[in-house]
């Protein structure tokens, strides 16, 4: 059987320390703690949903790190998963004697290191950061509250927590910003469809003002003094404004606009 992983003292201290901190406060700060150290979790899922509405009147680069950050945030996890599944360090709630916890203690093989929920709070927050920077002042003290929230109610030690939060923040970022390369083209040609316009929303107005920019009407350079066109700037107006200032064959045969030599 393999050696499982031992918590350092440190740790085992302050775990200790915190926990019976915890136990000494109100009634109701537990109850708050034992369904908030869960229901934090509903409310990054919640702010993906807002990610994904938000990037459907954005570009497809937009959209391809919304709809990429969970899956970022997943791999994250299935990272912390394995991880505890090859230390297997016990719970402190089981392996700290006359330990105190608010919630219940997890069932024997639910492995301690690293914090999944430390995990997945801080690469949700990491993810939702890259996709939407104002979520920042938000979303990392949410995952900073949810990972000590799981020292608090007993069922990790703090350097669980600790490893769980550099896992999230180090791989949901690289992953995601990995995954847009191939999600941005596949939203672009998706926005195509009925469905995919529905779901991913219509191409940005201003991406088709570009597109069409990119295609402009070029105007040739005209002889008679006109000596070139920045056909970059070339617009409709532009176009027909020149074709009415040149004159024609009654108006001073060809002369260009308002340039006339005197006594002509």
């Amino acid at each position: 059987m393999r050696e499982s992983m031992q918590a350092p003292d440190f740790s085992v201290d302050l775990y200790r320390d915190v926990t019976e901190w915890a136990w000494g406060t109100p009634s109701w700060v537990h109850s708050v703690a034992d369904v908030g150290t869960n229901a934090g979790l509903l409310l990054f899922a919640v702010l993906f949903v807002a990610g994904w509405w938000r990037a459907r009147g954005l570009d497809g680069r937009a959209m391809g790190l919304a709809l990429s950050a969970p899956v970022a945030m997943v791999a994250a996890y299935l990272v912390s998963e394995v991880s505890k599944d090859f230390l297997r360090e016990e719970r402190p709630c089981r392996a700290v004697p006359g330990a105190v916890h608010i919630a219940s203690c997890p069932p024997p093989g639910d492995w301690s290191f690293p914090s999944n929920h430390a995990t997945i709070a801080a690469a949700s927050a990491a993810a939702l950061v890259v996709v939407w920077r104002a979520l920042a002042p938000l979303v990392l003290p949410l995952a900073v509250l949810m990972a000590f929230s799981r020292v608090f109610v007993g069922v990790h030690y703090p350097h669980d927590v600790a490893a769980g939060f550099c896992v999230g923040v180090v791989v949901a970022p690289v992953v995601a910003l990995v995954l847009v390369r191939a999600a941005e083209p596949l939203v672009d040609f998706l926005r195509g469809f009925a469905v995919g316009a529905v779901l991913l929303g219509a191409r940005p107005v201003a991406a088709l003002a570009g597109a069409a920019r990119a295609g402009a009407v070029r105007v040739p350079a005209a002889a008679g003094g006109v000596t070139r066109v920045d056909d970059a700037a070339v617009t409709m107006p532009d176009v027909m404004g020149g074709v009415r200032g040149v004159g024609g064959a009654g108006e001073g045969g060809g002369a260009v606009g308002r340039h006339h030599r005197p006594g002509s």
